[in-house]
């Protein structure tokens, strides 16, 4: 996920929100979906700096081929 997209996903979830409450959404029920939609949406903006590194496979593939060599 990239930062500059971050406020566009921030509008959109402002969206949804207020177009649940005109739907008649109690807002207990918002906030409850709310809590429920925090861990992974905290998990989301912490790891998203950490993809496209690869896997362990090929940093293993490329130590293998290294290591030989001397």
């Amino acid at each position: 996920m990239k930062r500059q997209h971050l406020g566009l996903y921030a509008i959109a979830l402002a969206i949804l929100i207020v177009g649940l409450g005109f739907a008649g959404v109690p807002a207990g029920t918002l906030l409850v979906g709310l809590l429920v939609l925090a861990c992974p949406l905290m998990m989301m903006f912490m790891m998203g700096g950490h993809g496209g590194h690869g896997g362990s496979d090929e940093h293993d593939k490329d130590h293998r081929h290294t290591s030989g060599r001397q």
